[in-house]
């Protein structure tokens, strides 16, 4: 004999289902607000974001200087210039050999030009050189045609490296702040709010801040080791400027997807003009080896220990944080992943029921 169904029952589970419906509808309303919110702010959430990675970097020995007595307004500030001569460094050591080597490099550019053209003048294109020549006029032609779009382009790229140098410079003002005053916002913070938030929110914010520093340092760990596997293999192919390359794969690391892009296609455009096509399909290689290992095992891995979440976590979160906001998206999507698993193991603590635990004597003892 079948069962029937329980009218009741239904009825509850319909009205149950319905009001977890409207609450889930009503939260994600929130949560769009939030983020058109944040968009609204971004020239502002942006600098900040960068300021607080960056301080994560300098944290440790402004820490120390403090900790030897040091004032706090001098320990930052002797940070912030070191970070800036650290900063100058990196870029002298990648743009002096590249400037002293550029005669080279560029004799390497216009033989490896030639080479191209004797190759197309050869079988089985047999392209001559005044068809080679008409059709440099004809792309000539449409330079000028389209040269309206070009200043456009010209004048939007102009814009965006305007916007990258105030984003940087408020940046680097933020972190020298941080730095001097950080130790004391999370009193501030409490005093300021009522009731448990006075606990809860600088607690969650303490433990935002061991998280994001945790990202910081692995993603460094991760472009160090891409710099010195694709190091090793412009070194044993005897390819120039091996040590300014590193430091560029080194420093790329922390923009993802573009900046392995770029540092990849600089080795190899430098292998094709100085050693030759075989080399550079070997450094080609030798690039997506290491990306893929980074991508699928290093980065994962490392972030895995370091921020308490599961690699294929890490790797949807990439996935996801680059569909929907691009390379800021791609770099922001870890952290804030994250942050978002210490705010909901923290919730979860709070809501969670004392465990109780058989002590030695067998009675029993509630845990905290």
């Amino acid at each position: 004999m079948s069962a029937t169904l329980s009218s009741t029952r239904t009825r509850a589970a319909l009205r149950a289902s319905a009001r977890i419906s409207a609450e889930l509808l009503l939260l994600l309303v929130g949560l769009a607000v939030a983020l058109w919110l944040l968009g609204q702010m971004w020239s502002i959430v942006w600098p900040l974001v960068v300021g607080l990675f960056i301080t994560t970097l300098t944290w440790p020995p402004t820490r120390f200087l403090r900790r030897h007595g040091w004032p706090p307004a001098l320990a930052a500030a002797f940070v912030t210039v070191l970070f800036l001569l650290a900063v100058a460094g990196i870029v002298a050591l990648i743009a002096v050999p590249v400037a002293s080597q550029s005669g080279e490099l560029t004799d390497g550019v216009v033989e490896g030009l030639q080479r191209v053209r004797e190759w197309a003048a050869g079988p089985p294109l047999n392209i001559g050189d005044d068809e080679i020549t008409k059709a440099l006029d004809s792309a000539v032609a449409r330079a000028q045609d389209g040269l309206g779009s070009m200043v456009t382009t010209v004048v939007s790229g102009v814009s965006t490296v305007v916007n990258g140098l105030v984003t940087a410079i408020l940046a680097l003002f933020l972190m020298f702040f941080f730095l001097k005053d950080g130790p004391r916002f999370l009193p501030w913070l409490a005093r300021q709010l009522p009731g448990r938030f006075a606990a809860d929110v600088p607690t969650v914010a303490g433990r935002s801040w061991d998280t994001l520093g945790a990202f910081v340092r692995s993603q460094a760990l991760v472009g160090l080791l891409d710099a010195v596997l694709i190091g090793i293999g412009l070194w044993i192919l005897d390819v120039p400027l091996v040590l300014p390359l590193a430091v560029l794969t080194f420093v790329s690391a922390f923009v993802p997807i573009i900046g392995a892009l770029f540092a990849g296609l600089v080795a190899v455009l430098i292998a094709l003009v100085s050693n030759g096509l075989t080399d550079a399909l070997i450094v080609l290689a030798i690039i997506v080896a290491v990306q893929q290992l980074e991508g699928n095992v290093f980065q994962p891995m490392i972030q895995s220990r370091g921020l308490g979440l599961h690699a294929a976590v890490i790797l949807l979160a990439v996935t996801l944080g680059g569909s929907l906001a691009g390379i800021v998206g791609s770099l922001l999507a870890v952290p804030v992943a994250a942050v978002l698993a210490v705010i909901w193991n923290y919730v979860r603590e709070q809501l969670s029921d004392p465990r109780e635990e058989s002590g030695a004597d067998g009675g029993v003892v509630v845990a905290p």
